[in-house]
């Protein structure tokens, strides 16, 4: 079993910069990617972005060139350091683990989800 725990969560202003945290514990050697997702009310599941095993990343459209996914092997915890926030980033976020998929298609984990509000 693999748990994820996000932290870093809260309200940020239009322009500003909010850096998120997932934590994994239990069988991590299982996983092959950690990343991203985001749901707002009212609007389906996006994911924003992954990192596999191998350092490949991939990211939402929406957030290219904003977001930055990272991992620290040591510490067992993958990063999401978003800039430039928009109020179309609101949502609430969720740490993901995926078994078998690279890109996070089906991740077979979840964390329990932080929010990030930005809003003047």
């Amino acid at each position: 079993q693999v748990q994820l725990v996000e932290s870093g969560g809260g309200l940020v202003q239009p322009g500003g910069s909010l850096r998120l945290s997932c934590a994994a514990s239990g069988r991590i050697l299982s996983i092959n990617a950690m990343g991203w997702f985001r749901q707002a009310p009212g609007k389906e599941r996006e994911r924003v972005s992954c990192i596999s095993s191998d350092g490949t990343t991939d990211y939402a459209n929406s957030v290219q060139g904003r977001f930055t996914v990272s991992r620290d092997n040591t510490k067992n915890t993958v990063s999401l350091q978003m800039n430039s926030l928009k109020p179309d980033d609101t949502a609430v976020y969720y740490c993901a683990a995926d078994r078998v998929f690279k890109l996070c298609l089906n991740p077979d984990y979840w964390g329990q989800g932080t929010q990030v509000t930005v809003s003047s």
